[in-house]
């Protein structure tokens, strides 16, 4: 018990350096959801965007694996796909015990769903998605996924609009119901599998600052549209960028 509650201490600490601009009511909420679930915000299990909460792909394999998950099908539903579109749906059922009937979760990507980004790669988005539908579906979790968002431009549905409330917007936030930039480019990290750490340092050299910290919304906000569009255009080469600014640190260090 006490080492489970000093964990959530850690977890804790963590969210409130990663969104210092929490109040008491959405801190009460994210225990409530690292209690229930045992996810990890240093893990990157959970994460929060436009002020709201949801689990990871990865968050949600943890918790299968926690609960003894038996096994996760997946199959591709050709007659609901359109290949000269790049439209694809998967059925996902994942199997609690060998004696589970299966729960049964769907998804679908297409150019029109996904972030121009990730364009190309809409098979294996869709069927992330049915598989986190059926995650979700087999233990209960009512939050949304990470995966199952539209795009990375904060293109919510009019639910989402900002409330009139007036509220000072910290220096990379948003007020105005669009996602965070921290929370823009955490997403955008973990799309593309990036090095977080060197994503810093190659953001502090684009920025010309001395770290990422220092630089003003504008400069992150062309930082992430650089981003993206180099992930975008050659991954491969990002990566060789990025791993040059490792070979940097060693030498200096």
């Amino acid at each position: 018990m006490k080492k489970a509650a000093k964990s959530i201490q850690t977890e804790m600490k963590v969210a409130r350096q990663t969104w210092p601009d929490l109040g008491p009511s959405r801190l009460r909420y994210l225990r409530s959801l690292l209690v229930k679930y045992k996810l990890s915000v240093a893990l990157g299990e959970v994460t929060r965007i436009d002020d709201r909460w949801y689990v990871t792909h990865t968050g949600l394999l943890q918790l299968a694996s926690r609960r003894q998950c038996r096994g996760i099908r997946t199959a591709l539903q050709e007659r609901l796909c359109d290949p000269a579109t790049n439209r694809w749906v998967f059925r996902g059922v994942v199997y609690k015990s060998s004696a589970s009937m299966g729960f049964v979760g769907y998804g679908d990507a297409d150019p029109s769903n996904v972030s121009l980004m990730m364009q190309g790669a809409e098979m294996r988005i869709a069927e992330t998605r049915a598989v986190n539908r059926a995650l979700r579906k087999a233990y209960g979790v009512g939050l949304c996924s990470v995966e199952e968002l539209g795009s990375l431009s904060g293109s919510f549905s009019p639910a989402r609009e900002p409330k009139p409330v007036a509220k000072r917007p910290s220096e990379n936030g948003s007020n105005n119901g669009q996602p965070r930039l921290r929370d823009k480019l955490c997403l955008l990290i973990r799309e593309c599998n990036l090095d977080p750490n060197l994503i810093k340092a190659y953001a502090a050299d684009f920025c010309g600052t001395h770290t990422l910290r220092d630089a003003n919304r504008d400069q992150i906000e062309a930082f992430i549209s650089q981003l993206s569009k180099e992930a975008k255009e050659n991954r491969d080469v990002l990566v060789c960028k990025l791993n040059s600014y490792n070979q940097s640190q060693e030498v200096t260090s």
